[in-house]
């Protein structure tokens, strides 16, 4: 089952938010499965590997184009596939620990690169003001 957390993710580079929630897929199946067969959606689904290695994606079964970061243990982009198509496959040119898989155009427009440095945010506190949520975050270790 997918861990569902509204866990921002942040480029700390450009000082641009790269997704506002997200879901994890931390074991096998999960990362298995992946996106397949669901409908394009505006949280980030974030692959954690075991280990650092090469990391092969497929889109088997994934009916939209997404974005891909692949990030290292230091939580450093090592690696960005821009529109990978329904179908197709990828491999990570560089060892990652992490391949967040986005809406496609998510890379462009937070101008997100390899080198870039990302922060894994967390919910600390969620307050209601004048009609509107104010998230209160901070870097998850």
């Amino acid at each position: 089952m997918l861990s569902v957390k509204k866990m921002p993710i942040k480029n700390e580079t450009t000082n641009k938010v790269i997704a506002t929630s997200s879901k994890t897929a931390n074991s096998m199946l999960t990362r298995s499965i992946g996106l397949m067969f669901s409908k394009s959606e505006q949280a980030a689904l974030i692959l954690r590997f075991n280990k650092e290695e090469k990391i092969s994606l497929h889109m088997m079964f994934v009916f939209y184009p997404i974005d891909v970061i692949f990030v290292n243990k230091r939580k450093q982009v090592v690696d960005v596939k821009e529109n990978l198509r329904p179908f197709d496959t990828y491999s990570s040119t560089r060892k990652a620990l992490y391949a967040i898989e986005l809406p496609i155009g998510t890379i462009r427009s937070t101008k997100t690169k390899v080198g870039h440095k990302i922060t894994f945010l967390r919910v600390k506190e969620t307050h209601h003001l004048n009609g509107k949520s104010i998230i209160i975050t901070k870097a998850r270790k």
